[in-house]
C-alpha cells in the first residue's frame, strides 16, 4: 500500500463556519495534516525554525511506518503568507485541502473561536491553547502543559508538608503578571489570578503585582502578605527585573518554563501514531481517537489523558550549593497528582537545607526556586568605578539635632561616601591595593554577597578608587551606636532612650548576631558599638562583618579576653563583645566603663593578664538595679564569663530579650499603639525644649557672629550686607586717616625669631585696639608694623574725625611711654605717627575675606605724614589743624615748619603736644643727637638687651594650649619662642 504523507503549513486564523469533508488531503492513502502558524510575537520561535523541526520529525514518521512495511511518499508544501487572516479559512475552503488533522491553532482565544463557532469533526493537536477556557474540548489535543495542570501542581506542592526539605504548608501567594508575556506564561498567570481558579480557592491569600515597581517594592516590604512570588518566563528574566535591587532574604520566587519546539515535534509524531494505528484499523472514529493513549514522542514515550492532554512529570530544580549547577529536587505526576522527592539530602544553599515560611515572620531564609537560582549565587567582582559617584560628607543627610559646635567635638571620623545604584553606600578601605585577593578572600567576599538580613548591613561589592580597594556597603544615616549613645542631646534618656527602647536595641544586635551565626559566615569576630549603625527608622543593624580574612583584627576594649591572649576569633568571643556593648547601652557611658580604672592601656592588661579569681570587668550596679532591669544585668553577666562555654549562645539571647520585651508590655498594661503615642507625646515635648534651648543658643550663636563681623567690617556694612548683599562704594567729602609705624622695626626682626615679633605686634596691637574701642574711629587694616585708623567714615560725623583721631593718637603715644618688650628688655620702642584730613572714597573690595577699602590722594597724604615724622610725634598736616581750630577742644600743637612731603609739594605741618587741661602722660621725643646715636648704635643696644634677658635669667613664654573637648583628640598648640632664633612647628 503506497501511502503520502503532506504537511501544509498555514497561519493562525480565526475562525472557521464548516464541517471537515473528505478532501483531497485526506482520502485513502493520503494522509495529510495542516499547521497552522502563529506570526505574531506570542512565542520566541522564529517560524523557519519550526519548520525545520517538523520536516525532521515528518522524517521520523515516515521511518516509523516504513518499519510497519508501509511505503511512504513524503512532501511538505507550504503556502504563501497572507497578512489578511480570514483568508486562510476560504483558502481552506476553496482548496478542499485541510487533511486528516490540524496542528494548531496554538493561541487560546483562536482555539476557543473555533470551537465557539464551529462543529469539528476532525482532530485538532495544539501546541499552546493553555487557558481554562480549552479544557475538556472532545477532538483536541494539548501537547503543551495547560494551565489546569500547573495549578494542580501548584496546589499540590503548597501544601506538601512531608518533605525532607519542605516541612510547612503554604497558603499564601503573589502572582506577578506583566503585559508582554509570551502565549504559555500569560494563559498560566492568568489561570493562577483568576477568582474561581483552583488555586486561588484553596490558597488563603493570592494577589496579582502588574507592575515592575509593585515587584520592586514586594522584595523589601515588611508588610506583604506573602513571601512566595510566581512568575513566568526565562531564567534571565529575573536578573533583569530585579536588577541590583535588595530583597529580603525570605521571598521565594517560583519560575514557569515549557518548551514550544518540542511540543510541535511531538505533535507530527503523534499524528504519525494515529495514522499507523488507522491503517492497522484498531478504531473506528479517527477524530475522537487522540486521547488515553501513549505513543513515541520527539525524546521518549508521551502519554495522553482521557482529555487528549499531556501527561508528563513537572520537574522541579535547584541549584546544588556544592556544584553549582541545576539537579533534581522532586518530580510532579500529573496523571497521579502527586509529588515525588527525589532527592533525600539536597545541597540547598538555604538554612537547616530547608524550604522556608510562605508568610513573613514565621521563619528565615532563602531567595530562589524552581529554574533560578542563580542570583543567589551571584560571584563577587569589583563594581566598575564609574558606577560609584563620591560625595562630600555635607551631601548626605547625617540625622542628628546637634549643632555645629556640638559636631565638632565628635572624635569618630566620617568615612567616604558614594551614591551606587540610586542608594548612598558607604566605603569602607580594605586595605587591599591591588585587589588580588587570595582564594580564602574570595570565598569570604562570595559569602558577603550572599548575606541580606533584616539586621545586617547590605554587602555590594568592592571598587577600586585611586589605587586603594574600597568595600561597598549600605549606609544608615544615624551614624554608629556609639555616637546614638553619645548624642544625648537628639537621644535624651528620660524621654527617647528610655528602657523599653534599650532593650530593643539590644534585641536587634541579638538578631542580626543570631542569623550571623546560623549563616555561612559563621563569626563576626570585631562586634563593637561603633560598627553598630542605626538606620532613619532607628533599626540597629550590624557592619563590617565577615572580614577577617582581609582586615585583621586587633586589639581593643570589646575583644574577649581568650583572643586577647591568642589572636583569634569565635562565637563565644562575639558574645562577650556583645555583653560589653550592653554595659554601654545600659550606663550610657564610655566603652568598658569602670570607675577603678581609666586607662585604656591598663584594662586591656588587666583583662588579658587575669591572676585573680575575679576576672576583670567593667562596672554593672547590680545593688541598684531596678527589678525590671536585674534579668538584662545578670545576662550580661553571664556573656563576661572567663570561660566560654559558660557564655550563653545569641539564640538564648535573642530568645530572652523578646520574653522581656513582651512581658515590659504586659506588664504596664499597655498596646503597642498606646506605647507609640506615649512616645511621640514625650518626643513632642521634649522637641519643644530642645527648640527653645536651640534658639536661645543660635542667638547667642548670631550674636557672637555679628560681634566678629563687627570687628571686620563697619557696622553699617555689615548691615548692608546682610540685607543687600553688597556694599556700594561712596565719596566722603572730609575724612581724618591715621598711620603709624615702628622705628628700627627692620633692625628688631633681624634679632629676633619670627614668633617674638608676631608675639610683640600681637602686645602692641591688642593695646592700640582697646584704646581705638573708646573713640568714633574705624581701625581699617594693619600692614606689618603699620596700624591705620580713620574717622568720619562709613558714618559721618561733622568735625567729629578730626578731634577723634587727634585724641587717639595722643592716648596711643601715652601708651608706647610706659611699653617694654618682653624678649628685648631694657630697649626702647618708638613710633612715629602721621594724621591728615581730606576726601576719600571707600567701598567693599572682593567676595572672599572681603575688605574695607580707601582711596585717594588723602591716604597716601597721611602715609607721606607718618614717613616723614619722627620718633615718638604726632605729626599733623594744615588741613587737619584747621579743622581741629573749628572745634570747641582746644588743642596743643607746635608748628613745625616746611615739610617736603613726596607727590604734594612742600607744605607746613605740625605737632600735636596735648589737650588744654588735660594732661597726657607723653614720652619725651629724642633729640636729633639721640636720633642719630639710635640709628648708629640700635644694633649694639638689642645684643645688650638679650645679653641681660640671659644675666637677669628671665624665662621663654611657656608653651599655651587649648585643651580638646574629649580625650584622644588632636590639641591645638600655640607655638612658643625658643633658646635661639630657630622656630619649631
Amino acid at each position: 500500500e503506497s501511502l503520502v504523507l503532506t504537511l501544509w503549513s498555514l497561519l493562525c486564523f480565526q475562525g472557521w463556519g464548516w464541517v471537515l469533508p473528505k478532501n483531497k488531503a485526506c482520502y485513502e492513502g493520503h494522509y495529510g495534516i495542516s499547521v497552522l502558524m502563529m506570526n505574531n510575537s506570542a512565542f520566541p520561535e522564529p517560524l523557519e525554525n519550526l519548520r525545520i523541526a517538523m520536516d525532521r520529525s515528518l522524517e521520523m514518521v515516515k521511518k516509523l511506518l516504513r518499519e510497519g512495511k508501509y511505503t511512504v511518499k513524503g512532501s511538505a508544501p507550504f503556502f504563501p503568507y497572507y497578512k489578511d487572516l480570514l483568508m486562510y479559512s476560504y483558502l481552506l475552503q476553496d482548496n478542499n485541502s485541510v487533511g486528516c488533522a490540524l496542528l494548531g491553532p496554538s493561541c487560546t482565544y483562536s482555539t476557543y473561536q473555533m470551537y465557539l463557532d464551529t462543529i469539528l469533526e476532525f482532530p485538532m493537536i495544539s501546541a499552546g491553547s493553555f487557558g481554562l477556557s480549552c479544557d475538556y474540548k472532545e477532538t483536541l489535543t494539548r501537547l503543551m502543559f495547560p494551565a489546569r495542570k500547573l495549578i494542580y501542581f501548584l496546589v499540590d506542592f503548597w501544601k506538601v508538608n512531608d518533605l525532607p526539605f519542605k516541612t510547612v504548608s503554604w497558603n499564601t501567594a503573589y502572582i506577578y503578571k506583566k503585559n508582554d508575556y509570551s502565549e504559555e506564561c500569560f494563559w498560566y498567570l492568568n489561570a493562577l489570578g483568576a477568582g474561581v481558579s483552583y488555586f486561588s480557592q484553596e490558597l488563603h491569600f493570592t494577589d496579582v503585582l502588574r507592575t515592575d515597581e509593585q515587584f520592586h517594592d514586594i522584595l523589601r516590604n515588611r508588610n506583604r502578605r506573602s513571601n512566595v512570588i510566581v512568575m513566568c518566563g526565562p531564567p534571565e528574566s529575573v536578573n533583569d527585573l530585579k536588577g541590583n535591587r535588595e530583597s529580603d532574604e525570605e521571598i521565594i520566587i517560583i519560575l514557569v518554563k515549557d518548551d514550544f519546539v518540542l511540543a510541535h515535534m511531538d505533535g507530527i509524531m503523534l499524528f504519525g501514531h494515529m495514522v499507523k494505528q488507522a491503517l492497522q484499523e484498531k478504531f473506528t472514529s479517527f477524530p475522537y481517537a487522540f486521547r488515553n493513549l501513549t505513543f513515541q514522542g520527539t525524546l521518549g514515550p508521551v502519554t495522553l489523558d482521557e482529555w487528549g492532554d499531556i501527561d508528563n512529570n513537572v520537574t522541579l530544580l535547584y541549584t546544588s550549593a556544592d556544584t553549582n549547577e541545576y539537579k533534581v529536587l522532586l518530580y510532579y505526576d500529573t496523571h497521579l497528582n502527586k509529588t515525588m522527592w527525589h532527592e533525600n539530602s539536597p545541597h540547598l544553599i538555604w538554612k537547616n537545607q530547608k524550604l522556608p515560611y510562605d508568610e513573613l515572620g514565621k521563619g528565615n531564609c532563602m531567595t530562589w526556586l524552581l529554574i533560578n537560582n542563580e542570583l543567589r549565587q551571584k560571584k563577587w567582582s569589583h563594581i566598575p568605578t564609574e558606577q560609584i559617584l563620591l560625595l562630600e560628607t555635607n551631601e548626605t543627610s547625617h540625622v542628628s539635632l546637634k549643632i555645629d559646635e556640638d559636631k565638632r567635638r565628635d572624635t569618630i571620623t566620617r568615612l567616604r561616601q558614594g551614591k551606587y545604584d540610586k542608594k548612598v553606600v558607604i566605603l569602607k578601605d580594605l586595605k587591599h591595593n591591588d585587589g588580588n585577593f587570595t582564594e580564602r578572600q574570595k570565598i569570604d567576599l562570595n559569602k558577603l554577597l550572599q548575606v541580606d538580613y533584616y539586621n545586617l548591613t547590605k554587602f555590594y561589592g568592592t571598587v577600586k578608587i585611586d589605587a586603594m580597594i574600597f568595600g561597598v556597603i549600605e549606609y544608615c544615616e544615624r551614624g554608629s551606636l556609639r555616637e546614638v549613645l553619645n548624642d544625648t542631646i537628639s537621644y535624651p534618656d528620660g524621654t527617647f532612650m528610655d528602657w523599653e527602647f534599650k532593650i530593643s536595641v539590644m534585641y536587634d544586635i541579638a538578631k542580626g548576631m543570631s542569623y550571623l551565626h546560623s549563616s555561612k559566615t559563621e563569626v563576626h569576630g570585631r562586634l563593637k558599638s561603633t560598627n553598630c549603625v542605626v538606620d532613619s527608622r532607628m533599626v540597629v543593624k550590624i557592619t563590617d562583618f565577615g572580614c577577617n580574612s582581609i582586615l585583621p583584627t586587633k586589639k581593643d576594649l570589646w575583644m574577649a579576653p581568650e583572643h586577647l591572649r591568642e589572636a583569634n576569633v569565635s562565637q563565644k568571643g562575639d558574645v562577650y563583645s556583645y555583653g560589653i556593648i550592653i554595659q554601654e547601652i545600659i550606663l550610657r557611658r564610655e566603652t568598658f566603663y569602670t570607675l577603678s580604672c581609666r586607662d585604656q592601656k591598663e584594662k586591656l592588661y588587666r583583662v588579658e593578664n587575669n591572676k585573680g579569681s575575679k576576672p576583670f570587668r567593667p562596672d554593672l550596679f547590680l545593688e541598684t538595679t531596678d527589678e525590671k532591669e536585674l534579668e538584662v544585668h545578670l545576662l550580661v553577666k553571664s556573656c563576661w564569663e572567663e570561660d566560654p562555654e559558660k557564655r550563653p549562645d545569641f539564640k538564648k539571647i535573642e530568645s530572652t530579650l523578646a520574653k522581656l520585651f513582651s512581658n515590659f508590655h504586659s506588664q504596664n498594661s499597655e498596646s503597642y499603639m498606646d506605647t507609640l503615642i506615649r512616645r511621640l507625646q514625650l518626643y513632642s515635648r521634649n522637641l519643644e525644649h530642645l527648640v527653645e534651648e536651640r534658639t536661645k543658643l543660635y542667638k547667642a550663636e548670631r550674636d557672637r557672629a555679628d560681634r566678629l563681623n563687627f570687628m571686620l567690617l563697619p557696622r553699617l556694612v555689615v548691615k548692608s550686607l546682610k540685607e543687600k548683599g553688597f556694599v556700594e562704594p561712596e565719596l566722603y567729602e572730609e575724612v581724618t586717616i591715621y598711620f603709624s609705624d615702628i622705628v628700627g622695626f627692620t633692625t628688631i626682626c633681624k634679632y629676633s625669631t619670627p614668633m617674638e615679633v608676631v608675639d610683640m605686634l600681637n602686645d602692641i596691637y591688642k593695646s592700640f585696639d582697646h584704646i581705638v574701642d573708646h573713640h568714633d574711629v574705624y581701625k581699617v587694616e594693619t600692614i606689618g608694623d603699620a596700624y591705620m585708623v580713620a574717622s568720619g567714615l562709613p558714618k559721618r560725623n561733622g568735625n567729629r574725625h578730626a578731634v577723634d583721631i587727634a585724641k587717639m593718637a595722643l592716648d596711643i603715644l601715652s601708651f608706647m611711654g610706659s611699653f617694654e618688650l618682653q624678649h628685648l628688655p631694657g630697649l626702647p620702642v618708638w613710633i612715629r605717627i602721621g594724621v591728615h584730613s581730606g576726601p576719600c572714597a571707600a567701598g567693599v573690595v572682593g567676595i572672599k575675606m572681603p575688605r574695607y577699602c580707601l582711596f585717594g590722594d588723602t591716604v597716601n597724604a597721611a602715609s607721606r605724614m607718618e614717613s616723614t615724622g619722627l620718633p615718638l610725634r604726632i605729626h599733623v598736616s594744615v588741613s587737619t589743624i584747621a579743622i581741629l581750630k573749628r572745634t570747641e577742644c582746644q588743642f596743643l600743637y607746635e608748628v613745625r615748619g616746611e615739610t617736603y612731603l613726596k607727590g604734594r609739594g612742600t607744605e607746613t605741618t605740625y605737632w600735636l603736644t596735648g589737650v588744654k587741661d588735660q594732661e597726657y602722660r607723653l614720652p619725651t621725643p629724642p633729640s636729633a643727637e639721640n636720633q642719630q646715636h639710635l640709628q648708629a648704635e640700635f644694633s649694639n643696644m638689642i645684643i645688650e638687651s638679650l645679653q641681660k634677658r640671659q644675666t637677669q635669667g628671665l624665662p621663654d613664654r611657656k608653651l599655651r594650649r587649648v585643651a580638646s573637648y574629649k580625650k584622644g583628640t588632636l590639641e591645638y598648640l600655640q607655638l612658643n619662642t625658643t633658646n635661639d632664633s630657630d622656630t619649631y612647628f
